[in-house]
């Protein structure tokens, strides 16, 4: 394997209507990587989002998000007039999404296609529930419930229906039919586009790489419907959350606040829940990058009352036995190890019995002096290596801030020596793609050289995350012919 990509999510494309759609866009952006030679396109998790807005929080680890579901397909299909959206407020900075205008528009929108789309032939729709029977019915219930319920979280919602009394879950969907159907319908569509773009990718030789969060969020309908799969008191509530200790990037550590996973007892039907969940996300992708991978050999576990992750434990996880799972279920289809942060040796031999390529992040190589394994040369074959992730700044935003010494031997190290060094950019991304790592991957921005005004995500910063959107002008401005050259060059491309 040699071959290169680029990180870019659906929520940063280019749009008319405020965030990034599956539409139009996605399609010339997917003739923009098959022209430059790129044969994988990586996106964060595409489930619908939750508070904070983050693709790492999601109400459901199975639907899609509404937000990407394009508005001028509908438009096409005749479930929506141009009227019923093109003058509404999406929001006015092309460059960054506002979530709060999207929010109060498009369910609106969604509705008037849900009403026309109700007067013609169902049947599709209806193999499309049977086919998703597994996860669609509570999920959609759970979305009506917390509609109906002004969005509260569902440990808050009326005994029966946070406990899932069948009664009262019957009585419920009885009374609400029609939204529920709604809920059903927003998936039905976002699963018929979804599958229409991948098709026109892998057609243009382009692979999509997914990502699965190793946990849930608590306010979701994974948690509701399976408590017993989770570590969580008779009335719902954890007593330990996931997140990580103190490192360099926070002395606090980070607590993250999802729920633990109750491996024993998912150990006993041999991981089925698991199973169910990463045979949906291969059906949808070509490849999955496992994120925070080293909590399957052990986890950080926080005591839920703790104002932050100081005071958490770490726990063993399932190691071998899940990793022979995954493997069974993803045959031969790529999955990508997220194997960063405090990496023991134990992790790093589950990760080789897994035989999955880790992550190597240039970034990483040159926080200190020392030598280590996100340094080009010590990358393997069996890598994947990026200049950053979407939790780091972005690649020139990175090197601006490097203390002179740190930033001359990245440079040096880069074969740029000349004082004048932001023109040695071209020599990291070049040194990124010579090196042995079988697949390369760019965040868009770093394509485009953009600093770190343009970064997506800051852990730990409460607002102003996961906006980032790029133009079509900016688009057009990459030199593909560059990055072509430089692939045919460490022969990344056949």
């Amino acid at each position: 394997m040699r071959k290169s990509g680029i990180l870019m999510h659906i929520s940063s494309l280019p749009s008319d209507y405020g965030i990034g759609t599956m539409g139009k866009e996605a399609y010339k952006f997917v003739d923009f990587l098959k022209s430059a030679k790129q044969k994988c396109w990586q996106i964060l998790p595409i489930g619908p989002t939750s508070y904070g807005d983050s693709p790492y929080q999601s109400f459901s680890t199975n639907a899609g998000n509404p937000y990407f579901i394009d508005m001028d397909i509908l438009s096409e299909e005749g479930l929506l007039k141009k009227s019923d959206y093109s003058k509404l407020d999406w929001g006015k900075d092309r460059k960054n999404v506002d979530y709060e205008t999207i929010y109060e528009n498009r369910f609106k929108v969604l509705k008037i296609a849900f009403e026309e789309f109700k007067k013609g032939d169902l049947s599709e729709f209806y193999d499309f529930l049977q086919k998703n029977e597994r996860w669609i019915s509570n999920y959609a219930l759970f979305m009506s419930i917390k509609n109906e319920n002004d969005g509260k979280s569902w440990l808050e919602w009326e005994d029966g229906l946070r406990k899932r009394d069948s009664h009262s879950l019957w009585e419920f969907k009885s009374s609400h039919e029609d939204d529920v159907m709604f809920w059903e319908f927003v998936q039905f569509k976002f699963f018929e586009q979804w599958n229409k773009l991948k098709k026109y990718a892998n057609d243009n030789g382009v692979s999509i790489i997914g990502d699965i969060p190793i946990y849930v969020a608590y306010d979701s309908a994974d948690v509701w419907a399976n408590k017993d799969q989770f570590l969580l008191d008779e009335d719902g509530r954890p007593s330990l959350v996931a997140g990580v200790p103190p490192d360099y990037f926070s002395e606090s550590g980070q607590k993250w606040g999802n729920p633990l996973y109750d491996w024993e007892k998912m150990k006993s039907d041999s991981f089925g829940w698991w199973r169910e969940r990463i045979s949906h996300m291969l059906s949808m992708f070509d490849g999955i990058r496992i994120d925070h991978f080293r909590g399957l050999e052990s986890y950080y576990a926080i005591p839920e009352k703790d104002p932050d992750a100081r005071n958490g434990k770490w726990m063993k996880g399932p190691g071998r036995e899940f990793i022979d799972v995954i493997k069974e279920c993803a045959k031969d289809k790529l999955i990508i190890a997220e194997d960063l942060g405090d990496v023991t040796k134990e992790v790093t031999d589950l990760v080789s019995y897994s035989g999955f390529p880790g992550m190597r992040v240039l970034q990483f190589g040159f926080i200190s002096e020392d030598d280590n394994p996100h340094l080009p040369h010590n990358y393997e074959n069996n890598s994947v290596a990026y200049t950053g992730t979407h939790d780091n700044n972005t690649l020139l935003g990175f090197v601006w801030e490097l203390d002179d010494n740190l930033r001359k031997r990245l440079m040096r190290y880069s074969g740029y020596d000349s004082e004048n060094w932001d023109r040695g950019y071209d020599s990291i991304i070049r040194t990124m793609y010579e090196s042995h790592a079988g697949l390369v991957i760019l965040p868009i921005q770093d394509l485009l050289g953009y600093g770190s005004d343009t970064r997506l995500n800051i852990p730990g910063k409460a607002d102003g995350n996961w906006q980032y959107r790029v133009t079509k002008d900016q688009l057009c401005s990459i030199d593909k012919g560059k990055y072509k050259s430089w692939l045919e060059l460490y022969k990344r491309v056949k």
